[in-house]
């Protein structure tokens, strides 16, 4: 199911109690006045609407009651962006805040070389031009905001993204304010010194990070005994995405044919992509030595933020000029929700939609249709990564270790026994993800000393078993076919977070990069999936099986593409209403 209804509807929601409260005379919210202040679920003041108390606590609760959704955006380089790119971001920055996703802009201009008051010129004449672009488009427009943040005296203690000893947000007045009257704000990248309140530049992903912990509760800054605070701010909003538009664009990774991550997840692949980037001989894929140097910021920073962050919530890499493409109008929203890819989508609205990519990225490189380039160049697959805190994942045996190979005579084998598998989760998973009992006794016996490997991503939410299957009517080790027996996932967890894909790229990528075949009912739903995934499928006569393969140009050897036909009519199925029938 996609999330963006009930997402919509929340925010719908709540928008309309904050309007219906927040109007007064003087044009500020009420949600900040006495008299809209809930203490315990009860109203402290029942003051007619308009009217504005004169005597506030001397501590102010300025949470947010209904939830508020925010991205919290990284803009670098704005200054180089030609008009018509720019008021596209703008007019994208508006369409997510009327999906529901209001945005707060960090401007990060480009100023090597310059001093701090030309860094800071051209920094607020940015954020400035960014809200005249979103207040042209759309209301209520956007707002610039006096830097909130605070630069804390360095003590010499190394730096974490879970605490706020460098940078934390120090005056969240105003930003909240602006929140809750729905604009967009607009922040350049500087901070005031804790204890000189001089205006200095920091570090934008800092200040992200900072924004993030604000935001979402978990800023601890140390407060003196004698001082009362002016304001308490628990979990203000819920940042549901990070955007970090970026002329360089997504991360890029020299093992895909698109020459990008298209999805990113973080807890399996980040320490690849760090690896990569830090090379000292890095491919031309991943550009010049300063540019892998951005990536590798811009990848730290997703990986920094989603750490903080639930697990619903992503991270979008892009380029200006993708954020900035315009929905066709034949596309209304129900359809960018509903249908897959399309050319030309615009990511930032795509994600959102879907919580997908623009395009997947377990598609085999002649699924991925070209797309044109800023520059006006085709290129294959998006310029966008999606990236997900996601999940680990363990693969038995390894295959960076050892490549997986048929079993030899006479040579131990992988079995779903050994310790190293919890053989009763794993076949929870398969019966959950199936909706059947699995015969386990017939199972392991049809398996034993076939089984090639197994892959598992995160606590057992999804997995594959794979086999070493021999074909009938020969003993010929050779001839042994790669066959992913079993694809399963958790029912909570299809179609979110990725994890199918997660699962399938590790299938072809490293455990069977050469080629695997499977089957599946004619009738399955799933097979619209195994189709797009495939380099080639068969409807096998007079069974209730469809072949597919990823193995490339099988159809022109005739002698590997009829054992692997052979293997797939031939499996025995293991479940326990119908243990050994073939369909």
């Amino acid at each position: 199911m996609n999330r963006f209804v009930p997402f919509l509807d929340r925010k719908a929601t709540s928008f309309k109690q904050r309007t219906a409260t927040q109007t007064h005379s003087n044009g500020r919210s009420a949600a900040l006045e006495p008299s809209a202040i809930l203490t315990n679920g009860t109203q402290t003041d029942e003051a007619t609407p308009g009217t504005i108390q004169s005597s506030p606590k001397p501590e102010q609760d300025l949470t947010i009651q209904e939830p508020l959704f925010v991205a919290l955006v990284k803009f670098r380089a704005p200054e180089t962006l030609n008009t018509a790119t720019f008021n596209g971001v703008a007019k994208t920055l508006g369409r997510l805040r009327k999906l529901g996703l209001v945005s707060i802009v960090v401007v990060d201009c480009d100023g090597d070389g310059q001093d701090e008051i030309t860094k800071r010129k051209i920094a607020t004449a940015q954020a400035r031009r960014m809200a005249t672009a979103i207040d042209n488009y759309d209301a209520p427009g956007a707002r610039v905001i006096d830097p909130p943040i605070t630069i804390a005296k360095r003590d010499g203690s190394p730096a974490s993204r879970y605490t706020s000893k460098d940078l934390f947000i120090g005056n969240p007045s105003e930003l909240m304010t602006a929140l809750q009257d729905d604009l967009i704000a607009i922040i350049p990248s500087f901070g005031y010194t804790v204890d000189t309140c001089i205006r200095k530049p920091v570090d934008v992903n800092d200040a992200i990070l900072a924004l993030t912990r604000q935001l979402s509760g978990l800023q601890f800054v140390q407060v003196p005994d004698d001082e009362v605070p002016v304001t308490k701010i628990l979990r203000a909003a819920e940042v549901y995405r990070i955007i970090i538009l970026d002329p360089l664009g997504g991360i890029p990774a020299k093992n895909r044919a698109t020459g990008r991550h298209l999805f990113l997840n973080l807890e399996q692949e980040f320490h690849e992509v760090q690896a990569d980037l830090e090379a000292s001989t890095g491919s031309s894929i991943l550009g010049e030595s300063a540019d892998r140097a951005r990536h590798l910021e811009n990848a730290k920073l997703a990986r920094d933020a989603l750490s903080l962050l639930p697990p619903t919530s992503s991270a979008v890499i892009t380029t200006p000029q993708e954020a900035a493409k315009e929905r066709r109008p034949e596309d209304n929203v129900m359809d960018l929700a509903l249908v897959g890819t399309r050319r030309g989508q615009n990511p930032l609205i795509h994600s959102l939609l879907t919580d997908k990519p623009v395009q997947s990225s377990s598609l085999p490189t002649e699924r991925f249709t070209p797309i044109t380039s800023s520059t006006g160049t085709y290129q294959i697959g998006s310029l966008t990564t999606l990236a997900k805190r996601g999940m680990p994942l363990t693969i038995f045996p390894n295959p960076k270790t050892t490549a997986w190979k048929p079993p030899q005579p006479g040579q131990n084998s992988l079995s779903l026994t050994d310790s190293c598998i919890d053989l009763p989760r794993l076949v929870n998973l398969i019966e959950d993800s199936f909706g059947r009992k699995l015969d386990i006794e017939h199972y392991l016996k049809r398996i034993n000393g076939n089984l090639a490997g197994i892959i598992i991503a995160g606590e057992y939410e999804g997995g594959a078993i794979l086999t070493w299957e021999t074909p009938p009517r020969t003993t010929d080790p050779s001839r042994r076919v790669p066959y992913l027996d079993k694809f399963a996932v958790l029912r909570k967890s299809q179609g979110a977070g990725g994890v199918a894909d997660i699962v399938f790229n590790a299938m072809v990528r490293d455990c069977f990069p050469y080629g695997v075949c499977w089957r599946s009912r004619k009738d399955n739903p799933v097979n619209k999936w195994y189709f797009e995934r495939s380099r080639g499928t068969l409807k096998l006569q007079d069974m209730n099986w469809t072949m597919f393969w990823t193995t490339p140009k099988l159809a022109l050897d005739d002698g590997k593409f009829h054992d692997y036909e052979a293997v797939c009519r031939g499996i025995e199925p293991s479940w326990a209403d119908k243990k050994h029938i073939v369909d």
